[in-house]
């Protein structure tokens, strides 16, 4: 059961990760970086949400194969 939780945790942040690529590199984001020299904040909630839950889930996987 942690297996399985541990391994959609994992592909949750890779999803947001990959969000948060595509977020990065909109015309929204483009136009935010112009301006204010970061990208949006959506952009960076996603890959800062994909880290967490993908370094979350990889850690119950190696954990859990004990």
């Amino acid at each position: 059961m942690n297996k399985l939780i541990s391994a959609g945790l994992l592909a949750g942040g890779i999803v947001l990760l990959i969000l948060g690529f595509n977020a990065s590199n909109s015309l929204g984001s483009d136009l935010s970086r112009m301006f204010t020299g970061s990208p949006t904040d959506r952009a960076i909630w996603f890959l800062v949400g994909g880290a967490i839950l993908s370094a979350a889930g990889l850690f119950g996987l190696l954990r859990g194969s004990r």
